[in-house]
């Protein structure tokens, strides 16, 4: 059997050293020699292209207390194989408290198990290798990768300001009207979006987005259903084109765009349109829960409605609603995220917690938005969306 590996000699008895460089160079190793282990201590390091040292326990002048700690403090990590004249206990046992790896009664016998030694030796530096070097590679690669997490949260933090931009104005007043708003993104971009304009002089279209997913592929669909009601809204006013006054054609088209992206995202909508002058409210639900709240001296109550989210099937069936609206009332619409952050288990206990806490006298959206603890959110588990529509006397 051929054996291989760099082997160091260390030994100050010229004669005895070369009779073992001999005898591990006939079986495949490459060989050198010292004389102590001053000389050899250069090459001794984590680094070194050692594999093995064969190394001589009775070595002239030679304090091994002292040489194991200076080695230590070198970080010498070469397996060592020691040898020595006499095959006494004491011997080995301070072989071994010196690190030794294997210790052998000079003369070898049995060179094949000192050679078997050495080559167990030479696998574990191969590993010890192998172990630095996938180290070092970790090492860049993380350094890599932080930097590259740096980018990624300023280009992050950078979207997020444009999204918070493209946000309307909170609050907006119409006159008995009053529209606000409250984002709160689980990470720098938010699939949630809320948007409301006038159309004309008598209307007010305003939706809710809840897209699937987070971070920017989430947050870019919300760019492109923000760009579809400002290409309609802009479509109304050029060539008196309605379709934005309408929630359901409006789901329609949102519907053909997600699915054109290709993305493989969907998204729960509220699309609504708000008759000023007869202060009348048309809308359309497209899958999304909570469902919105009415408040008014009625008390508290979710809007009907229903329907597939938009994004999932070209053939989605859209249906539209509307209904007079009191002379004073507040109407909330939240996404979902909302519901991850009640007390309550179980979505039918939640849905209940939510309503009630619409029901308390003189609420107002700031109110809201405090006793639903959206002020004091600091990592939301989920993105959350809110948006409030009031009418005051």
């Amino acid at each position: 059997m051929t054996h291989s590996g760099k082997v160091l000699v260390i030994d100050n008895d010229p004669d005895r050293a070369g009779r073992l460089m001999q005898l591990v160079e006939n079986a495949g190793f490459t060989v050198e020699s010292a004389n102590n282990v001053a000389n050899a201590s250069s090459t001794l390091s984590a680094a070194s292209e050692l594999d093995v040292i064969l190394s001589d326990l009775d070595l002239e002048d030679v304090s091994w207390g002292d040489t194991s700690r200076t080695l230590t403090e070198m970080n010498v990590v070469v397996p060592v194989i020691m040898f020595s004249d006499e095959a006494s206990a004491e011997n080995m046992m301070a072989a071994l408290r010196l690190g030794a790896s294997d210790f052998f009664h000079r003369p070898v016998e049995n060179p094949e198990a000192l050679f078997q030694s050495m080559d167990r030796c030479v696998r574990q530096r191969q590993m010890s290798r192998e172990l630095r070097q996938s180290r070092r590679r970790l090492e860049r690669a993380n350094r890599e990768l932080n930097s590259t997490v740096r980018v990624l949260e300023q280009d992050q933090q950078a979207g997020r300001q444009v999204q918070m931009r493209m946000l309307p104005a909170t609050p907006l007043v119409l006159g008995d009207y009053v529209f606000s708003h409250t984002v709160i993104p689980s990470l720098y971009l938010s699939g949630d979006f809320t948007d409301y304009f006038t159309v004309g002089t008598d209307y007010v279209v305003f939706f809710m987005a809840d897209v699937s997913g987070h971070g920017s592929s989430s947050a870019f669909a919300t760019v492109l259903l923000k760009n579809l009601f400002a290409r309609k809204r802009s479509d109304f006013l050029r060539r008196s084109d309605a379709t934005v006054l309408s929630p359901v054609k409006m789901l329609e088209l949102a519907n053909k765009e997600l699915l054109d992206l290709g993305a493989d995202k969907f998204a729960t909508m509220i699309v609504a349109v708000l008759d000023m002058v007869a202060n009348r409210l048309t809308y359309s639900i497209a899958g999304h829960l909570p469902l919105p709240v009415l408040v008014s001296g009625r008390g508290a109550e979710y809007l009907s409605g229903g329907g597939t989210a938009v994004g999932m099937m070209p053939e989605s069936d859209f249906s539209q609603q509307s209904i007079d609206l009191p002379d004073t009332f507040m109407l909330a619409l939240f996404s979902d995220g909302i519901l991850e952050i009640l007390p309550p288990k179980n979505l039918i206990e939640k849905e209940q917690f939510f309503l009630d806490v619409f029901r308390r006298e003189d609420e107002s959206p700031a109110t809201l938005v405090t006793r639903l603890g959206l002020d004091s959110v600091e990592t939301a588990p989920d993105d959350i969306a809110a948006l409030f529509l009031s009418k005051r006397l």
